[in-house]
C-alpha cells in the first residue's frame, strides 16, 4: 500500500511537470487541434499531444522504484510476463497514438495494431476464461477466450477514444475506473496492479490540472489510446480472482460510460447506414449540452454517473449470484430511463431511420467511384 501511494504521488508530481513543457512542444512543432469540425466544442487552436506527458508519467516512476525500491522488484519478478506485457503492450498502443496525433491512421491500421497487441497480452497471460452469468452457471468461453479477450482490449481501448470529446471528460472517466480497479486489487489482495493502478491515477490527475475545462492541452489518441488499454488489461487481471458470477461484470460495469456510448455510436451509425468509425455529434455529452448544460456541467454529470458505476462495481465484488443479478436489474433500468431522457430510446423513429439508412447507403453508392476517381489525380486539370 506504502509502495503504491508513493507510485501515485510521483506519477502525480511527474505528469503536473511535464504536461506544460509538451504543451510548448506542441505550440513549437504545430501539434494543434484547430477545431475545423461542427463535432468540436473549443474555438481556438489546442495542443493535442498531452498524451505523452500521461505515458511518460506512468512509466518512469514505474522505472524507478523498480531500479531503487527491492519490494517492487519483487512484485514484477512475481508476476513478469503480467509487468512485460503492460510495459510493451502499453508503449506499442501509446507509439499508434502519437502516429494519429502526427499522420492520421484509418481504422484498418489501428485495428491490425490493436488487435496484434491484444494477442501479444494473450500470449502474456491476460484473458478471460469465463463469462459472468449471475442468472445462472458461469459460460465457460473455451477455445473462444482469445477473440473474447481481444475484442476486449481493442474495445476498451477506442471506446476511451471516442468519448474523449469535452475538456477533461476522458480523464475523469478513466481516473474513476483505475480508482475502481485499484480498490478491487486492494480487496484481492493483487500487489503489481495496485501499483499500475496507483501510477495510472497519478499520471491523470497530474494531467487533469490542465485538461479540465477550460483545456490549455488535450491529451489526444495518444492518451486516450494508451489510457483504455492499460484500464481493459489492468481491470481483466485484477478481476481473474473474483467470483465467476461476477468476474466479468466488475470491469464492465467500472467502465460503462465509454462501452455504453460506443455501442450507441455503432448502433446509430450502422441503423442509418453511415461509416461505422465516421465521427458525428450525437454521444452522449453532445447529448446533455443540447439539453442546455454547459461544458462544465455536462462533464460534471458524466463525472457522478461514473462513480456510481464505480460504486456498483464495488459492491458486486462482495455479491453472491443472486444480489447480483438483482442489482444488474436495477442498474439496467437505470441506464435505460438515463438514455432515454437523452433521446436515444425512441421507437418512434425507428422508421425515419431507415429512411435515412436508404439515402445514406444510396449517396454512399454514388459517390465511391468518383471518390477512386478523385485519388488518381495528379493534376489540377485532371480535377
Amino acid at each position: 500500500m506504502r509502495t503504491a501511494a508513493v507510485a501515485f504521488i510521483l506519477s502525480m508530481l511527474c505528469g503536473t511537470a511535464l504536461t506544460p513543457f509538451v504543451r510548448r512542444l506542441a505550440y513549437r512543432f504545430g501539434a494543434l487541434d484547430h477545431a475545423r469540425s461542427s463535432r468540436k466544442i473549443h474555438g481556438h487552436p489546442i495542443p493535442r499531444l498531452g498524451g505523452i506527458a500521461i505515458v511518460i508519467a506512468f512509466y518512469v516512476p514505474l522505472i524507478g522504484l523498480l531500479l531503487f525500491h527491492s519490494g517492487v522488484g519483487t512484485f514484477f519478478v512475481a508476476e513478469r510476463e503480467h509487468a512485460i506485457g503492460l510495459f510493451v503492450g502499453g508503449l506499442s498502443i501509446a507509439l499508434l497514438g502519437f502516429y494519429d496525433d502526427l499522420r492520421g491512421a484509418n481504422a484498418a491500421k489501428k485495428f491490425s495494431v490493436q488487435f496484434l497487441v491484444a494477442f501479444f497480452m494473450y500470449r502474456m497471460g491476460f484473458r478471460f476464461d469465463v463469462l459472468a452469468n449471475p442468472f445462472g452457471e458461469p459460460i465457460t468461453l473455451g477455445w473462444a477466450n482469445l477473440p473474447f479477450t481481444m475484442l476486449w482490449i481493442a474495445g476498451v481501448t477506442n471506446a476511451m477514444n471516442l468519448i474523449d470529446g469535452l475538456d477533461g471528460l476522458a480523464g475523469g472517466v478513466a481516473l474513476v475506473a483505475v480508482v475502481t480497479t485499484f480498490l478491487v486489487s486492494l480487496q484481492r489482495g493483487h500487489p503489481l496492479m495496485m501499483l499500475f493502478s496507483a501510477a495510472l491515477a497519478g499520471s491523470i490527475v497530474g494531467f487533469l490540472f490542465y485538461n479540465f475545462n477550460p483545456a490549455s492541452i488535450f491529451m489526444g489518441d495518444t492518451g486516450s489510446m494508451f489510457l483504455g488499454f492499460v484500464l481493459a488489461t489492468t481491470a481483466m487481471q485484477t478481476n481473474q480472482k473474483a467470483s465467476t458470477a461476477v468476474a466479468v461484470l466488475i470491469p464492465g460495469i467500472a467502465l460503462g460510460l465509454p462501452i455504453m456510448d460506443t455501442l450507441l455510436a455503432i448502433g446509430r451509425r450502422a441503423l442509418r447506414g453511415r461509416p461505422l468509425f465516421q465521427p458525428d455529434k450525437e454521444h452522449i455529452h453532445h447529448k446533455l449540452m443540447d439539453l442546455g448544460l454547459t461544458h462544465r456541467q455536462s462533464v460534471l454529470v458524466l463525472y457522478g454517473f461514473c462513480i456510481v458505476l464505480g460504486a456498483v462495481a464495488m459492491v458486486l465484488t462482495y455479491s453472491n449470484s443472486l444480489q447480483a443479478a438483482l442489482l444488474l436489474v436495477v442498474l439496467l433500468l437505470v441506464a435505460f430511463f438515463f438514455l432515454r431522457s437523452l433521446g436515444y430510446v425512441r421507437f418512434a423513429g425507428i422508421q425515419g431511420s431507415a429512411v435515412d439508412r436508404k439515402r445514406n447507403r444510396a449517396m454512399r453508392a454514388a459517390l465511391q467511384p468518383l471518390g477512386r476517381r478523385l485519388r488518381q489525380i495528379r493534376a489540377p486539370a485532371e480535377m
